[in-house]
């Protein structure tokens, strides 16, 4: 099964096995092992048949485009002084925030004040594979 992962803009394409009866779900962890490549833990973003759909046994599933999540970019905005500074930062996939953390990161001590979802909405917590942005106010 061809699978096309995007890590940090850059799509690359996989080949995978997976039994033709294994249901697979958007929004589904993947671990995609190709022997020719690096083995990457991603998310289903999309599922292709002869169209796209949510859900499909593998079995009819053309292509599968996903997400890595092992590694991911983490966009952060951090309130200095009356100005906003964007940062930009890559860590695992499994590491959590929480609101009211103080974190360090690119030269900026800062407590972090708003967590917004890939998803929809904010959180008090998550893990980085599942935040859009972070906002932080300086310390």
């Amino acid at each position: 099964m061809k699978v096309i992962v995007n890590k940090d803009d850059i799509s690359q394409p996989y080949m995978i096995k997976i039994p033709d009866q294994e249901e697979l779900c958007v929004g589904e962890e993947l671990l995609v092992d190709d022997a020719s490549q690096d083995v990457v833990m991603t998310e289903i973003t999309s599922l292709e048949t002869d169209k796209r759909v949510e859900r499909a046994l593998a079995g009819s599933v053309r292509t599968v485009w996903a997400r890595a999540i092992d590694d991911v970019p983490l966009k952060i905005s951090v309130y200095r002084k009356g100005r906003t500074h964007p940062l930009k930062v890559s860590l695992p996939g499994n590491e959590v925030f929480e609101l009211g953390e103080i974190r360090e990161m690119e030269g900026f001590r800062f407590t972090i004040v708003k967590i917004k979802l890939r998803k929809e909405g904010f959180a008090d917590a998550a893990e980085a594979k599942d935040i859009l942005r972070l906002w932080g106010r300086e310390l």
